[in-house]
């Protein structure tokens, strides 16, 4: 019976070990490419659920991310999202605002970010150029896992954010990071309404890219213009 015990003991111990020792791998390699990391350009296929319509819609686009190093951080970020299928709709991120042109509408919606700058740029750049001490300064952390995705094998990561504010936003992130390279293959963002948000990315590259390259160039100029609280 003792026998049978401690085999069961060094059992559940030698798990807890291999989820620490992955879930410590995990992180740091995150850190490191964080600390390389540029920027970037990938496909992404973007998910939105509804709950309370149970309603799955799907969108597919290109994305690019650029981080502008300062001399005192945080760090600039430009970012561009151009939503291909089935609605075209393109979203800009500079230092002060998030544009988002809706051409159909021929419309542009204009968001002043200030004191939610670093929230809303946290979650352009969520996994990508993101420090280890930063993410578990801002999050708890726990092992969600090995999943492969579009054939990578991938690490998932559960993440509840430790400001009250952005709970009541967001009740959790989840983020599926690479054990190749370290960066997000998957990043989804769960609401506390069940509705939750997921973008996975392929063919992404990781590239130092020109400002101009992230700067929205199909907004006409009399695209009317409206800004948004």
């Amino acid at each position: 019976m003792r026998i049978g015990f401690n085999v069961l003991l060094l059992t559940v111990l030698a798990g807890w070990s291999i989820q620490a020792d992955t879930l410590e791998g995990t992180l740091n390699r995150l850190d490191q490419a964080g600390s390389q990391f540029k920027g970037m350009t990938a496909k992404f296929t973007y998910l939105k659920f509804t709950a309370v319509v149970s309603d799955k819609s799907t969108s597919e686009g290109t994305m690019k991310i650029k981080k502008i190093k300062r001399p005192q951080p945080p760090d600039d970020i430009l970012g561009l999202l151009d939503f291909s299928e089935p609605d075209k709709k393109t979203v800009a991120l500079d230092p002060k605002t998030v544009q988002i042109y809706l051409p159909k509408l021929n419309k542009v919606q204009i968001i002043d970010l200030g004191k939610h700058k670093g929230l809303i740029e946290q979650f352009f750049l969520f996994g990508f150029g993101t420090s280890k001490s930063d993410l578990l300064a801002a999050y708890d952390v726990s092992y969600g896992g090995a999943e492969t995705i579009n054939g990578e094998p991938t690490t998932h990561l559960v993440l509840i954010s430790k400001n009250p504010e952005v709970r009541r936003q967001l009740s959790k992130f989840q983020l599926w990071i690479s054990d190749k390279t370290g960066l997000p293959v998957r990043q989804e963002f769960d609401e506390p309404s069940g509705d939750y948000n997921v973008f996975t990315y392929r063919d992404m590259k990781m590239q130092n890219l020109p400002d101009s390259a992230l700067a929205p160039t199909n907004i006409p100029k009399n695209a009317k213009r409206e800004n948004l609280k």
